[in-house]
């Protein structure tokens, strides 16, 4: 499967709303040209419900804390209602999309992520994919739709940040692309758009402060999925994955 694709795709598409109108278009045509797995976040809809719930959203250096409340409505957010929501909007425009979590046939097998910083509860960071059963599932003609949730070593559920997840995910299975969804369109140098980045050049940008901000882990996620056999990352907003553009981080 040398034409593979990922896509990883974060919360503020997965709303209702023209975002995700599009972002199901985009997915639905490339679907129909090539292989395609589909890793999907949903943190804004999981902090709008916790504080529904009267639960305080907390972070530590960007990881959501999950104590176990937490964790009860990341799995409900992001392994039921985000992920059947885009399962569903997927099928309708006649792409056999199917639904998982890293809990489904331990796809994604976790360890309790320990940080410095402080303890972040039911947090894991992932140890195994099994990419043999995504290949299988691929080579039946479905294109599946992942939740990070994923297995724990004590055989329940940990919460995993969706970019970590995609890039194990990318790497096991040597995608030849992998599109990193954000809120920018790529790699701003000068004010302008970078359509490629050399590893080499990219670590001279950050060394330079030219790449900087929230830019650097994304960058630094893309140089990993490349140094695990990716072929390329494209990083890009979704008007810059409609057309195609972006910024291409190459080895």
């Amino acid at each position: 499967m040398g034409d593979l694709i990922l896509v990883k795709v974060g919360g503020a598409e997965l709303q209702e709303g023209p975002e995700l109108a599009t972002l199901v278009e985009v997915l639905a045509r490339l679907a129909r040209q090539r292989p395609l797995v589909v890793v999907h976040g949903g943190g804004p809809e999981i902090a709008a419900l916790q504080e529904r719930l009267g639960l305080q959203p907390r972070f530590v250096e960007g990881l959501r804390v999950t104590d176990e409340a937490s964790l009860w409505v990341a799995e409900m957010v992001l392994s039921g209602a985000v992920n059947k929501r885009l399962v569903a909007r997927l099928v309708a425009q006649g792409v056999r999309a199917m639904g998982l979590s890293g809990v489904d046939a331990g796809l994604l097998r976790a360890k309790t992520l320990v940080h410095p910083q402080g303890d972040l509860g039911r947090v894991g960071e992932i140890t195994a994919v099994d990419a043999a059963c995504l290949q299988q599932l691929l080579s039946l003609g479905l294109t599946p739709v992942i939740s990070p949730i994923s297995l724990g070593e004590d055989g329940r559920a940990l919460n995993v940040n969706a970019d970590h997840a995609a890039l194990a995910i990318a790497g096991a299975l040597k995608v030849a692309e992998a599109v990193f969804l954000t809120n920018v369109p790529g790699v701003l140098r000068g004010g302008a758009l970078m359509d490629a980045l050399r590893a080499e050049e990219a670590e001279h940008l950050i060394a330079t402060g030219e790449i900087s901000g929230g830019m650097i882990p994304k960058v630094r996620s893309a140089l990993e999925a490349i140094a695990a056999g990716v072929g390329a990352v494209r990083i890009t907003d979704l008007a810059g994955f409609a057309r195609g553009s972006g910024t291409r981080v190459l080895a």
